[in-house]
């Protein structure tokens, strides 16, 4: 699998002055979050305890925290661009190489997507390369790329 470096989005695209972001989420088993996050995205472990594990997703700290499951998995869906995007969700804007690469590694290991890879808002302001998929405990995450780091917020 490709090596995905987890601290070098921060050196492109003029995105180096901003700070990591902190997001703690609810996972349903610690270990399966460890073999997703940790093994499968290749995101390195920080501090953990029985109850939580830090990674350090691309320079940013997440934290998932175990929740026991309670039943009410429902998911809530957008409409974006044709597709149905879930609600909440959480990710990265990557380089291309990096997105890239994550795709691969991804379709690789036999990710079931909820949006496949492929390029949204084609030919217009704010176009970009995406991804949905959920981890073990049913979070979604979104890994986006723009070939232009200064697309991200244009209208």
């Amino acid at each position: 699998m490709d090596t995905i470096m987890h601290d070098d989005i921060g050196k492109a695209g003029g995105v180096s002055s901003l700070t990591p972001f902190h997001v703690a989420f609810p996972v349903h088993d610690i270990a399966q979050a460890r073999q997703f996050y940790g093994t499968l995205l290749g995101c390195p472990e920080g501090r953990s305890a029985e109850s939580w594990v830090d990674f350090n997703l691309f320079g940013h700290q997440i934290v998932a925290h175990y929740k026991p499951q309670d039943g009410s998995g429902a998911v809530h869906h957008n409409p974006v661009d044709g597709h149905d995007v879930p609600v909440p969700h959480f990710g990265v804007v990557l380089t291309m190489p990096q997105w890239e690469a994550l795709a691969a590694r991804l379709e690789a290991a036999g990710t079931a997507f909820v949006i496949a890879p492929h390029i949204r808002f084609k030919g217009q302001a704010g176009e970009q390369a995406t991804m949905f998929f959920l981890d073990p405990s049913g979070n979604a995450l979104e890994f986006k790329a723009f070939q232009n780091m200064d697309d991200l917020f244009r209208t």
